[in-house]
């Protein structure tokens, strides 16, 4: 007797379905994470309490590594893809996150901290769950990694966000979260009511015009010629007749003050949500190495027995660069103030040598080390971020040109932040001089 059977689909169809449903879900990961290091690297120029800036930098290159794996892993699979672009669905959820620039800033982190990333602890739990431990090995050694990542990422924010009622933003974005079923579809869908409204859409997000540096005192700039106003005192920097104590002081402000450098950097992701992911992923390396170099001048200058709210913070740097567009920003960064700051570096590290002072040379050379890989990345990415936005003069001449935009803007928007504190209570050149036991 003849059997009958249901039609059959091509075998290549059902062959590779366990491999292609693992890749499915790197792939939104690979996503999530991705948007996470685009979007929340906006928090960096608006919380106010270094500490939090150096957390959420060192979380976004944490970050930026778990993509960056996933992608290899997910490239070692079928069906992953062979570009970097992350679908609508999610990239508007993280886009909403960013929420205004006027609002609370905390609110906003807790919105990332307590909503998103839980979600994504979530999303890479689900993953050991329905993958085969054997089979997909490496995926679940990536997965239990990041998983302790990410344990570890809310107890170390805790602390910053244990007095903050975000409940109603909460909500707000949960909701949209709920309208996917989790980042990997895998929670019960909730359709979002028809009066949701996306403030992103309402009121895109724009930059603030100045950066916030939460209790401590602020100024313009820190380096100047006159000993009585200013910390760094430029020719005492390159002065063989200076004390080499003097100079080792003057420079931890310095790196103390590349807090400028992580607050106009971070602002360059959100504006270019098209870059290729190792565009990002190479901002964020260069974002947490400034955020370790202004740690350098942060943990160093109490022990030498300055009272850091004494140490005005500059604001120009980033005042004058939010004017600019986001190429010309790197341009500055890279081109200019990194690749013109290795000879009095140079002169400066050969100075502190004389103390013996393991540590400070320590924290020097990783210092000349990264910004010599930071002058590398510029070179790299200038071009491909000129291209993003429509940039078609030569690199040389828009480095040049770009240059000269940066002084005219600085005659309008440098020099208007008037000093917090009086010369007789903040950080001074003569101030140092008593601190290191000279005198000039």
């Amino acid at each position: 007797m003849p059997t009958t059977s249901s039609p059959a689909r091509p075998a290549a169809a059902g062959r590779m379905v366990a491999v292609n449903e693992m890749t499915r879900l790197i792939r939104l990961l690979f996503e999530v994470e991705r948007e996470f290091v685009r979007t929340a690297s906006t928090l960096v120029y608006r919380v106010g309490e270094p500490e939090l800036k150096y957390l959420v930098c060192q979380h976004l290159w944490e970050s930026a590594g778990h993509a960056r794996f996933l992608r290899e892993r997910g490239r070692e699979l079928t069906t992953f893809g062979t570009n970097d672009a992350v679908r609508g669905s999610i990239s508007r959820i993280f886009t909403e996150a960013v929420g205004r620039n006027t609002a609370d800033p905390l609110v906003i982190t807790a919105g990332f901290y307590e909503v998103l990333k839980p979600a994504l602890l979530a999303a890479y739990r689900h993953y050991l769950k329905v993958t085969d431990p054997l089979a997909d090995w490496p995926s679940k050694k990536l997965v239990e990694e990041f998983i302790a990542d990410e344990e570890r990422h809310a107890r170390e924010i805790a602390p910053f966000l244990k007095d903050v009622d975000a409940r109603e933003w909460k909500l707000h974005l949960t909701q949209a979260l709920d309208d996917l079923g989790g980042w990997l579809g895998q929670e019960t869908r909730l359709p979002l009511a028809a009066h949701y409204a996306w403030q992103h859409e309402q009121t895109p997000y724009t930059h603030p015009a100045t950066c916030n540096r939460g209790k401590y005192p602020i100024c313009s700039g820190v380096f100047g010629l006159d000993p009585t106003e200013d910390p760094i005192v430029r020719p005492w920097l390159t002065d063989p007749k200076t004390d080499a104590r003097v100079i080792r002081l003057m420079v931890y402000v310095w790196l103390m003050m590349e807090m400028d450098a992580i607050d106009y950097l971070s602002t360059v992701f959100i504006e270019t949500p098209t870059a290729p992911f190792d565009l990002h992923y190479d901002l964020a390396r260069h974002l947490w190495d400034e955020s370790r170099h202004s740690q350098f001048g942060f943990r160093q200058l109490p022990k030498f027995g300055v009272d850091l709210m004494t140490v005005e913070h500059s604001l120009d740097l980033y005042n004058i660069l939010v004017q600019m567009p986001p190429h010309e920003r790197y341009a500055m960064m890279t081109m200019e103030f990194e690749a013109n700051s290795f000879p009095t570096k140079a002169t400066v590290m050969d100075r502190v040598r004389e103390l013996n002072d393991f540590e400070a040379d320590t924290l020097l050379a990783f210092d000349r080390n990264d910004e010599q890989n930071h002058v590398r990345y510029g070179h790299r990415w200038l071009p491909e971020i000129m291209a993003l936005f429509d940039e078609k003069r030569p690199t040389e001449q828009f480095v040049k040109e770009t240059k000269d935009k940066f002084y005219q803007l600085a005659e309008i928007y440098g020099g208007k932040v008037p000093h917090s504190l009086p010369k007789e209570k903040r950080l001074t050149g003569e101030k140092i001089l008593k601190l290191a036991g000279v005198s000039k």
